[in-house]
């Protein structure tokens, strides 16, 4: 399948309108940053929530993690809340692209120095301090991207699935075969194998995780696994039974969901946690029958987000450590997001992806639908018991400004709260589900046209190192300005904090 053509240099006048739409936007969040000033100095509607003003108490070093180790960051409150632009990406020549057919833009990966971001063919890594070029590196790629990890090891590596340029009359034009692993420092490839047998391996169906020292790709009709350190194959599967591999959950461990039964039968899904190094399964959960499609939104504790009798998912269903079921949550009222990247199509993996559900060790996070009412919370997050099921607290929506769930720092959740509003920003916050506890992390402005930046069923939504960081999955030009560039990404700062 063909992603459009691969995007050209930009224009000097392109280059030109990209540098004074920057420090506009730079002012504009210098404007939110003195209009958040103010309400904190007096006092005033953005630190009401919070409960007090008083910063969080300083939390206990986490262990140290080594290299091959999944990045888990407990964030730092930033030393002033009020956010300043620190990276903003425009993406030119989208008009060149077939019309109607936008510039996919998969995969965000950020670490201290560098925002990576994947667009077409290539990975764009941004520096992320508030001066010097705004491009730290580029890595050209053989093909457009078809799969991408959310993952990010300790020492900040990640991998990627390549669709390599063939002749239009190849028989394996649209194959996905290729894994690149590369570091998002340096931009420098570290390693690129061909999958075996990976034929039927296409960007509808390839899903690409990470977990410890391995790098593990599933595409339903095979699997292969490879060291991170060496490329070496460490083990692959091809079907020679009624299941496949649909998709791996990757992070502190390897889960992988195999779909069962012929083109012909009700499909049957069953869960086993593996050995990395070895694909040897440890336990294996059967589902119920009568189960559309499985999602694995956490490896351990493990989770799966399911579809009982409906295209959308219905519950959620908790494990124990040797594959036993230990609650059942219904989603009756919730909104897990699975599936509803690109379209519902399956582009780039989509197993471990449910936008609307965080898992930390003892709960996980489930935001409810939204609610037009105008006077009522938008939305709210609930905590659950991961063990139990139980309903915890609930973080309630102010009206008319969502939330989502992004991401655990330690055991508080970071959740975005977005506005609508010209005079209060949008925001990150920090929840403590035993306290019920708020804290500002960054209140900042995003760009007018924004164009679906702040919508995490569209974007790439991050926090890392006290930063947020907005990145849109596609890129499309815009209608009535067909040749000006597009704002890929954004990430912003603390105003307090040195580079």
């Amino acid at each position: 399948m063909s992603f459009g053509p691969p995007p050209s240099p930009y224009t000097q006048s392109a280059l030109a309108a990209d540098r004074t739409r920057r420090r506009r936007r730079i002012r504009a969040l210098g404007a939110v940053a003195v209009v958040v000033a103010a309400a904190v100095g007096v006092g005033g509607w953005i630190l009401s929530s919070a409960g007090d003003d008083r910063p969080a108490p300083a939390r206990p070093s986490a262990a140290p993690q080594s290299p091959d180790d999944i990045r888990e960051l407990t964030e730092k409150t930033p030393v002033t809340p009020e956010g300043k632009l620190l990276v903003e990406y425009r993406e030119g020549d989208l008009a060149k692209t077939v019309k109607g057919d936008p510039r996919y833009a998969p995969g965000t990966w950020a670490t201290e120095k560098v925002l990576a971001k994947g667009v077409g063919n290539r990975i764009e890594g941004l520096t992320t301090a508030a001066t010097g070029d705004e491009k730290a590196w580029t890595l050209k790629l053989d093909g457009p991207l078809c799969a991408t990890s959310k993952h990010l090891t300790a020492d900040g590596r990640t991998a990627v699935v390549v669709q390599p340029v063939r002749p239009g009359s190849s028989e394996n034009s649209g194959v996905c075969d290729q894994v690149v692993f590369f570091d998002v420092n340096t931009g420098k490839k570290l390693w690129q194998v061909t999958m075996p047998s990976a034929s039927r391996a296409f960007v509808t169906n390839t899903n690409l995780t990470m977990t410890k020292g391995v790098v593990a790709v599933a595409w339903g009709q095979g699997s292969v696994a490879y060291d991170m350190k060496s490329g070496k194959q460490l083990w692959n599967s091809t079907t020679v039974s009624a299941c496949e591999d649909s998709g791996f959950a990757g992070g502190r461990a390897l889960l992988v969901l195999e779909k069962c039964g012929g083109e012909s039968s009700e499909p049957t899904y069953r869960v086993e946690k593996l050995e990395p190094r070895t694909g040897k399964p440890l336990w294996t959960y059967k589902v119920a029958g009568g189960v559309e499609d499985v999602f694995l939104p956490s490896s351990d504790p493990a989770v799966l987000a399911v579809a009982a009798g409906d295209t959308s998912v219905t519950d959620l269903i908790t494990l124990d450590g040797t594959g036993k079921r230990l609650a059942t949550l219904s989603m009756t009222g919730y909104d897990p997001k699975c599936g509803e990247r690109d379209f519902g199509a399956g582009y780039f993996g989509k197993v471990e992806y449910c936008d609307g559900v965080v898992v930390g060790r003892d709960h996980l996070y489930v935001v409810s639908k939204e609610t037009t009412e105008l006077r009522q919370a938008a939305n709210w997050i609930v905590a659950f018991d991961v063990r139990t099921g139980k309903a915890g607290r609930k973080l309630d929506a102010r009206p008319s400004q969502p939330m989502a769930p992004l991401q655990m720092s330690g055991d508080d959740l970071l959740v975005f709260r977005r506005s609508y509003s010209t005079i209060e920003p949008s925001s990150v916050i920090r929840w403590n589900p035993a306290t019920g506890k708020e804290t500002p992390f960054l209140y900042f402005g995003l760009p007018d046209e924004d164009g679906g930046l702040a919508d995490i069923e569209r974007s790439d939504i991050l926090v890392g190192q006290g930063r947020v960081y907005f990145a849109q999955r596609e890129l499309t030009a815009d209608e009535k300005h067909p040749t000006y560039p597009v704002t890929a990404v954004v990430g912003i700062g603390s105003a307090g904090a040195r580079d």
